[in-house]
C-alpha cells in the first residue's frame, strides 16, 4: 500500500457503524476524476463500516451554478456505482428541497452568534486591494471606520498571528455566508462525523475547526477528518473544473473505466474496475 493507503486502512478501522459521512460536491462545472476519487473514498469508508452517507450540494455560488451542472452530479455518481442515504434524489429534488439556499436561515444564525463573540469586522477591500500582500491580510486593515450593518462590507474575522487563512471572510459582500461558515453549518445540522477531502482543503479544515472553538460547538471539534492526495495532470498540476481538467461526463460517453483503476493506485491496492471491486478490497484491509 501507498502511505495514504495505510492511512486510509487505519482510518477505515476507527469508523463505527452510525457515523455520517458526507459527499458535497460544488455545481461549478462538469466533474472530473479527482472528485471521483473523493466520492469513492468518502462511499467506501461509509459501505465498509456500516457509516451512512449523505449526498449535500453545495450551490451558494449562483453565478457560476448551471443546471447542467447539477445533473452532472447526479449522473456520474449513477455512473460511478455509488449511492447515498440522505439527500436529494435527483435535480429537481435537490431545487426543491435540498438547495443550500433553502438553508439560509441556518447560516444567518450562525453567524449572528459568531458576530456576539466579537471577532468580527467589516471589510470593503477589494481583490485587487489585498492582491500585493500575497495571501496576508493587513492587521491595520481591520480598522476601516466601518460597521458590520455597512452596506456592500465583508465580514471577516479575526485570527490568530500565523493562521494559514489570516481573517477570512465568513460572509460576503453581497450578504450571502461564505463558504466556511456554510460548510460548518451544514455538518453541524447535518451530524457529520468524519469527513474525508482532498489536502488542498486542509486550510478550510482550519478555518471551519477554528470557527467551531469560537462558537464552542464541540460536535464538529469531534468529527475525524483524513485528508487525500489529489489526482494531478500530465504536467503535475492539480484537477480543475474551471481549467478544464478530464471531465467524468467525457469518460461516461466513452465508456472508459480507468477512474477506479487510478484510485486504486493511489492507495496501493489491487487494480479496481467498478466501486464494488474497490469496496471488496477495503472490507479485507478493515477486518484484519
Amino acid at each position: 500500500m501507498t502511505p495514504f493507503g495505510r492511512q486510509l486502512a487505519d482510518y477505515l478501522r476507527a469508523i463505527t457503524p452510525g457515523s455520517r459521512l458526507r459527499l458535497a460536491p460544488t455545481p461549478s462545472g462538469y466533474l472530473h476524476t479527482g472528485n471521483a476519487l473523493n466520492f469513492l473514498l468518502n462511499w467506501t469508508a461509509a459501505r465498509t463500516t456500516g457509516a451512512s452517507v449523505l449526498l449535500r450540494i453545495d450551490d451558494l455560488d449562483a453565478d457560476r451554478k448551471r443546471p447542467e451542472y447539477v445533473q452532472d452530479i447526479f449522473s456520474s455518481l449513477e455512473w460511478l456505482g455509488i449511492n447515498w442515504d440522505e439527500g436529494p434524489r435527483s435535480a429537481a429534488d435537490f431545487e426543491q428541497h435540498w438547495s443550500q439556499h433553502l438553508r439560509l436561515p441556518i447560516y444567518e444564525t450562525l453567524l449572528e452568534r459568531l458576530r456576539q463573540t466579537g471577532l468580527l469586522f467589516a471589510c470593503r477591500k477589494s481583490r485587487s486591494d489585498l492582491a500585493p500582500f500575497e495571501g496576508l491580510y493587513p492587521p491595520e486593515f481591520r480598522n476601516q471606520s466601518l460597521s458590520l450593518d455597512d452596506p456592500d462590507v465583508a465580514w471577516r474575522i479575526k485570527t490568530p498571528e500565523g493562521f494559514p487563512m489570516p481573517d477570512f471572510v465568513v460572509r460576503r459582500r453581497d450578504g450571502l455566508p461564505a463558504y466556511q461558515i456554510a460548510s460548518l453549518a451544514d455538518d453541524l445540522h447535518f451530524n457529520a462525523t468524519h469527513i474525508i477531502r482532498g489536502v488542498d482543503l486542509e486550510p478550510s479544515t482550519l478555518a471551519q475547526r477554528y470557527l467551531a472553538e469560537c462558537l464552542e460547538e464541540k460536535s464538529f471539534m469531534a468529527i475525524r477528518f483524513l485528508h487525500h492526495p489529489l489526482l494531478t495532470d500530465s504536467e503535475g498540476n492539480k484537477l480543475s473544473k474551471s481549467a478544464g481538467a478530464a471531465a467524468l461526463s467525457a469518460l461516461r460517453q466513452g465508456g472508459a473505466v480507468d477512474v477506479f483503476g487510478q484510485v486504486a493506485a493511489a492507495l496501493g491496492w489491487p487494480f479496481a474496475a467498478s466501486a464494488s471491486d474497490l469496496l471488496r478490497v477495503a472490507e479485507t484491509y478493515v477486518h484484519k
